[in-house]
């Protein structure tokens, strides 16, 4: 890809019930996450460096601009979503960076979700204490 092209490349990412869009396109390696930096958004420093991960990987951090919006989830579902997101994204700048990021694990998208209330039942799993007199 040539370097001064302003094309955009998309990719969805999705953890727990966070779903983010993820725009790249070559730059200065800005990290934009709903309007505000990464550092900014994500209050912890994993969910920061979460979503640089993929760029360290593949070498290109500070050659690629990140713009992503998220919603959904809480901040680790939501920076995990990010971070699959801009996997994908990544893929379809570039097919080479493939190898690396899906033995890495970050092109697989996380399935755990939480399990849903069942009937007769306070919660998930959790049972009404047996009585027996």
């Amino acid at each position: 890809m040539a370097e001064g092209s302003s094309e955009r490349y998309y990719g969805t990412g999705r953890r727990k019930s966070a779903v983010a869009r993820v725009w790249i396109k070559p730059g200065s390696g800005e990290i934009s996450v709903n309007g505000r930096t990464a550092q900014d958004y994500f209050c912890r420093f994993a969910g920061s460096a979460a979503v640089a991960r993929p760029l360290q990987l593949t070498q290109l951090e500070g050659k690629i601009d990140v713009l992503a919006n998220v919603s959904g989830g809480g901040e680790t579902g939501q920076a995990e979503a990010v971070r699959h997101g801009l996997s994908r994204a990544l893929v379809e700048y570039n097919a080479e960076l493939r190898g690396p990021l899906k033995r890495a694990g970050m092109l697989t998208r996380d399935a755990r979700t939480k399990e849903r209330k069942k009937y007769g039942q306070p919660g998930a799993r959790k049972r009404y204490q047996f009585s027996k007199r």
